[in-house]
């Protein structure tokens, strides 16, 4: 089967004014929560989930110029994984494999003994509760994230067709902010890394906040390994 990838547009609040209404006036497609757990590097912003039992990767190819990203599925395995899908994770990660390795890895297993002695990954549980719709010919979601350091909300707009996507973003009204990956939001949100993101420090002078409810945190070892 053929893999697509699709542009995206994120953006992070606790408010969404007109966006919110525009959801409003729709039926939500499907609603779903689910738990999750991402694997956050302090060296790349590439996506590497465990989602149903699934390792899912994917990958940052380029970002065009009215700062829309197309992201790539590479990957989605079972677990027990097998070395060569841990490496997979690793490279989108930027990070280095441990030097004692298995033939195979349970969740447990890859939390503790490869991201948790690695100084640039962290293992991060999220609760999400989706709502979808189509939007202007797009897939679009509201979502409701909670971690256990910190909360926030996030609205997805995605498909095939960049110009679809930018459509769409501008019918929600969302068009002045930034667009911020899942996994870069959430990293701000959970203070990991985050002197590397200086510059989403702007987007905070909206009218509504980036995040809420944060307790910020000390992303040392006790946290890297799951909790």
């Amino acid at each position: 089967m053929t893999v697509v990838p699709r542009w995206e547009w994120r953006t992070f609040g606790e408010n969404f004014a007109g966006a919110e209404e525009r959801f409003a006036a729709l039926s939500p497609e499907t609603v779903q929560e689910s738990d999750e757990v991402y694997l956050l590097s302090t060296e790349a912003d590439n996506s590497v989930k465990v989602r149903d039992d699934l390792l899912d990767v994917k990958q940052l190819e380029q970002v065009d110029d009215d700062g829309l990203e197309q992201w790539r599925p590479v990957l989605k395995a079972p677990f027990p994984l097998t070395t060569a899908a841990v490496d997979s994770a690793l490279a989108a990660l930027h990070a280095s494999p441990p030097p004692a390795r298995r033939s195979a890895y349970t969740l447990d297993q890859l939390i503790e003994e490869v991201v948790g002695p690695s100084p640039q990954l962290a293992a991060a549980p999220v609760h999400k509760r989706r709502a979808r719709y189509t939007l202007s010919g797009c897939m679009a979601e509201l979502t409701e994230v909670r971690t256990d350091k910190g909360s926030t909300r996030t609205i997805a707009v995605e498909s095939e067709d960049p110009a679809r996507v930018l459509a769409a973003v501008r019918e929600l009204g969302l068009d002045s902010r930034s667009n911020v990956s899942f996994a870069r939001g959430l990293k701000v949100l959970l203070d990991i890394g985050t002197h590397r993101y200086a510059a989403i420090a702007r987007y905070v002078e909206s009218p509504e906040p980036l995040f809420c409810r944060v307790d910020r945190i000390d992303p040392g070892p006790g946290y890297r390994r799951w909790q």
